[in-house]
């Protein structure tokens, strides 16, 4: 089967199950990621090679560029303390905690435990606002959500781009940083 008619399958897979949200009253995240689990442990599922770049470019640009639509200038000066915190300290602290379970229990080599720390320290952004959609939450706890699901995903991707540069070989900054 073509990656075309693969992808339109799961585009109407997709639509379907968040149509079935609605009427279940659950959050549409929750629904897709059971079924891309599920779909993922078909044995006739087909492997869907992506190329890392393409699949940034698709995937982690257009959440970026929705959460920087949806975030105030304002809100992020009025509660950088609170951002810094979230964006910074709890996405390091998760890479750092997973990194040395990876390092020390799994036997990973650090570059690629940190890497692996980086890719799941920040949380989903999607998820966390169709939540928070359902119910009535302060400007305060809205605002530090959205400004922290923008920040989170670079700073992510930052110390990403770093592990894989030192597991690689090439820990110069220059080709680390975008």
């Amino acid at each position: 089967m073509a990656l075309f008619e693969l992808t339109l399958i799961l585009l109407l897979i997709a639509v379907a199950l968040t149509a079935l949200s609605r009427r279940l009253q659950v959050p549409y995240p929750s629904l897709l990621a059971l079924a891309g689990a599920g779909i993922a442990f078909l044995p006739f599922a087909p492997t869907i090679e992506i190329d890392p770049e393409l699949a940034l470019a698709l995937f982690i640009a257009p959440v970026l560029l929705d959460a920087a639509y949806d975030t105030s200038l304002r809100d992020l000066n009025r509660y950088r303390l609170p951002l810094a915190l979230l964006a910074l300290g709890a996405v390091v602290f998760t890479t750092a905690a997973v990194a040395l379970v990876g390092w020390t229990m799994a036997g990973l080599p650090i570059a690629a435990a940190i890497a692996l720390g980086a890719i799941v320290a920040p949380p989903d952004a999607v998820a966390a606002s169709a939540v928070l959609g359902q119910f009535k939450v302060p400007h305060r706890v809205t605002a530090i959500l959205q400004g922290e699901s923008l920040l989170n995903d670079a700073t992510a991707l930052l110390i990403y781009r770093m592990a894989v540069s030192a597991a690689a070989g090439s820990i110069l900054l220059s080709s680390a940083v975008p």
